[in-house]
Order: C-alpha cells, then structure tokens, then sequence
C-alpha cells in the first residue's frame, strides 16, 4: 500500500469518516509522521506495542492478540518504524471495515 492508502485505511479504522488527503486534513494528521498522531491512533485502537524477540531489531503490533502481528524493522529511526507500524495495523483493521 502507497503511505495515503495506509493513512486512508487507518483513517476509516479509527472512525475518520471525511478522510481525504488532499482536502487538508492530511497535513494535521498523519501518525506516519508524529507522534502524538501515531499514539492516539494506538490508544484508540487498542494496540499492543512490543519487541517481537530480545534479538530481534524492531517493532510489532498485535492484531489479535494470539498470533497474528505486524511487524517493523527499526532501521535507523525506531521512532517513524513505530509510527509506521501502528498505522499498519490500523490499516489492516480499516481494510476489514465495510464502506
């Protein structure tokens, strides 16, 4: 998925039903970029943050709490692979919600 098709996704699982990039509301909320955005977006959706392994470099977000995750290396910016993560999974939660 293209990062707006991500943002879209994660948009519609969060509730965020007049969510159009180029209207402007792009530019005030995008988790892939801050922070704080990410973390509402986690908080809302009931996200578990983790390490997957101790050896493992990364991030991963639990879907469901048994098995299935998403999962992020952190790179150089563990910051943004967070970010990136949880909008990730929010996009997987808003692919499942009918338009």
């Amino acid at each position: 998925m293209t990062d707006r098709e991500l943002l879209e996704a994660a948009a519609k699982a969060a509730g965020y039903v007049h969510y159009h990039p180029g209207d402007g509301f792009y530019q005030t909320w995008n988790p892939l970029t801050d922070d704080g955005d990410a973390l509402r977006l986690a908080v809302k959706l009931r996200m578990d943050i983790c390490r997957p392994t101790a050896v493992h470099n990364g991030v991963a977000i639990w879907l469901d709490h048994a098995s299935d995750f998403i999962e992020e290396p952190h790179g150089k910016d563990p910051y943004a692979a967070t970010r990136r993560a949880i909008v990730r999974a929010a996009a997987e939660i808003g692919k499942s919600i009918n338009p």
